[in-house]
């Protein structure tokens, strides 16, 4: 398949429909074609390949292994020719469209200041947020579905660390929240790690994600005891509700709080303690990224 042109590309378009309905019927409704110019097309595929690219399984179909690993290419060739495409019609464009962007729930409270600084120079661009893990961050990358993640470092997710560029932000204290029906606090502005033991503790994690939390047990334990956790989750949102509701208390990166209110909920320093949230931007090296989002990045650049 050297020299691809349009119809080599359309081609490739038609076969990976195909594969992913498992149907040629079902691609041609997709495509809004007939099926029997989309079976030819397979078919000519066939033939200039060599290779058979389908099993028939019922009435679906089924790749080859010479199918699934032209599949796998093709996914990547036509990624990287809607990339290009892309980046000329960017040019034209100027700054404008959709910025498409990943955070985990504690690195939100970073975006509204930087949107709104953002949107007074380029007005025409509009805003895209995802929020999930690492992980499901890292899957929206690779699929090209977001152009960068604002998250904690290290960014726990499946592709290798060298895949990504990483810009790294101002480190963010860790500070204590309690709920503000704890009356033996009320008049504080801080306390001291040995105070944490003897609350019930409430901790961020997933299944995936783990490591704030290991970061706050093992400060806990750094300071002779280990945390007493009633409750692990993956909310951010849910473990300030507990919080709010009295039920115990957690460590939380400091910029967290500027996305909720304190009226239910109290912030206090730790004074014996001095370990940060590492926080950063990452995008996927190598790839094309669009101005708006190279423009966004820089935007942080000046608070370095």
């Amino acid at each position: 398949m050297n020299g691809v042109n349009v119809l080599d590309m359309r081609q490739l378009k038609y076969f990976l429909t195909i594969a992913q309905e498992g149907q040629v019927t079902r691609a041609a409704k997709l495509l809004n074609m007939e099926q029997p110019p989309l079976s030819r097309q397979l078919k000519l595929m066939e033939e200039e390949l060599g290779v058979k690219l389908f099993e028939r399984n019922g009435k679906g179909l089924i790749l080859t292994d010479s199918g699934e690993l032209l599949k796998h290419k093709a996914e990547s060739l036509l990624l990287q020719f809607d990339e290009s495409l892309r980046e000329v019609k960017g040019m034209e464009e100027g700054i404008r469209g959709v910025l498409s962007i990943g955070s985990v729930v504690s690195c939100i409270s970073l975006l509204p200041k930087r949107i709104e600084l953002f949107r007074e120079r380029y007005p025409q661009v509009t805003f895209k947020i995802s929020e999930g893990d690492h992980f499901y961050l890292g899957e929206q990358l690779e699929k090209r579905a977001i152009d960068l993640v604002v998250a904690r470092l290290p960014f726990e997710a499946q592709k290798h660390p060298q895949q990504y560029t990483i810009l790294k932000l101002p480190s963010d204290p860790f500070v204590a929240v309690i709920p503000s029906s704890w009356t033996d606090y009320s008049s504080k502005e801080a306390l001291c790690m040995k105070d944490l033991a003897q609350f019930p503790f409430l901790t961020l994690k997933t299944d995936k994600t783990t490591r704030m939390h290991e970061q706050v047990v093992n400060e806990c334990k750094r300071h002779g005891f280990v945390p007493n956790i009633i409750c692990e989750c993956s909310s951010v949102a849910i473990i300030m509700s507990l919080i709010a509701g009295g039920i115990g208390a957690t460590v939380f990166p400091k910029s967290v709080m500027s996305s909720f209110p304190t009226t239910v909920v109290k912030m206090l320093d730790i004074e014996d303690a001095d370990f940060q949230s590492e926080v950063g931007i990452l995008w996927l090296r190598d790839h094309y990224l669009p101005k708006r989002a190279q423009l966004f990045i820089e935007s942080f650049r000046s608070d370095l």
